[in-house]
């Protein structure tokens, strides 16, 4: 299984979020506590004022190929696991992020 799925308009992604994690970067696909897969990703930005949103934002952009003002929260802003919205054409947003994972 994946941590995403591809809908109308674009990709849903489940992720877990670690701030302060040292760097940027994708740790893989991993299990929450409930047992769905997640991407697990680290960002070097600490989660005050919203700032490890925004570099994850800027992380998943730059990694994805997704303009930022095309990344959108669906939920979990303020917790570690959050699904996100990336507009464009799904399949090819897919096949970047599995070449990551």
């Amino acid at each position: 299984m994946t941590p995403w799925r591809v809908v109308d308009g674009g990709l849903e992604l489940a992720l877990r979020l670690t701030p302060k994690g040292g760097r940027d970067q994708i740790d893989g696909i991993k299990e929450d506590a409930s047992g769905k897969p997640v991407l697990t990703v680290r960002i070097s930005a600490p989660p005050v004022n919203g700032a490890a949103n925004k570099a994850l934002l800027k992380f998943l952009s730059k990694a994805s190929g997704v303009p930022k003002s095309r990344i959108r929260f669906i939920s979990g802003e303020t917790s570690r696991i959050k699904r996100l919205m990336l507009e464009g054409d799904g399949a090819e947003i897919a096949d970047r992020l599995l070449k990551l994972t």
